[in-house]
């Protein structure tokens, strides 16, 4: 039987190349977001293994909904990979919107909780299943203009470690896997489409996608005695520094 993951924000970046990488190793694969016209793209893209989950989780109401009207062949999930998360400007925290402010707490911490939330019991009842949660080198490394987006991260660090806390002896796994720069469309969604300014990546070897997903299915598949409480990633042209870049060698 098909094991079954559930990735959250699919319709881009590490998620979609996590969908696509356990998919093309044989599990069945739930996966969320909230732009309707990339869902159904990817869901006409992957096929019958793949189930799409439309909502935004910031909803707790349609998160939970969502959940628990999964049909039988996509439940019960094996896997979260707890991904969708987004950061918003790079202003000091003067000049910083507070309305960033606000959508980041509630994508990258509420949203990241209701989706836990979500599968948890479930995984207990069962005695296993695996929540990895998308971290950030920027949850435990201040940098200027990080601010909330910096905190929210942290805030995944430590609840992933108290979570751990909480179900140990149930057999459940936690694991964090905290990246430093990736190339997607993260930048781009900072800079509120700004092209120039997301144009960090240009003349620098960043981490892929891909190089992601290779991760994430790794980390999956150990086996079941096995927990890397967490995973800090980086290109090797950075250094956490003061978050020093290195050019491409010519």
């Amino acid at each position: 039987m098909a094991l079954i993951a559930c990735i959250t924000g699919v319709t881009s970046g590490i998620g979609k190349a996590a969908a696509e990488r356990f998919m093309r190793e044989g599990w069945k694969v739930v996966g969320t977001g909230r732009r309707a016209d990339r869902l159904k793209a990817l869901a006409a893209e992957l096929g019958e293994a793949f189930y799409p989950l439309l909502f935004d989780v910031r909803d707790k109401e349609a998160v939970e909904e969502a959940f628990s009207s999964l049909p039988e062949c996509f439940s019960p999930i094996d896997l979260l990979v707890n991904n969708a998360g987004l950061a918003l400007g790079r202003e000091p925290a003067w000049d910083a919107l507070l309305d960033d402010w606000d959508t980041m707490v509630d994508t990258n911490i509420k949203g990241f909780y209701y989706c836990i939330k979500a599968v948890l019991a479930a995984m207990v009842k069962r005695g296993k299943g695996h929540i990895i949660n998308i971290g950030s080198i920027a949850g435990s490394n201040g940098y200027p203009g990080g601010n909330t987006y910096s905190a929210s991260k942290a805030f995944v660090h430590m609840f992933s470690q108290n979570l751990r806390c909480d179900l140990h002896g149930t057999g459940v796994r936690v694991t964090t896997v905290e990246p430093g720069m990736v190339e997607s469309e993260f930048s781009l969604v900072r800079f509120k489409g700004d092209a120039q300014k997301a144009d960090v990546y240009s003349d620098i070897d960043p981490l892929t996608t891909d190089d992601m997903a290779d991760i994430l299915y790794y980390v999956a598949c150990l086996p079941q005695h096995v927990n890397i409480s967490r995973v800090e990633v980086m290109p090797v042209c950075q250094s956490t520094a003061g978050f020093r870049l290195a050019a491409k060698s010519k």
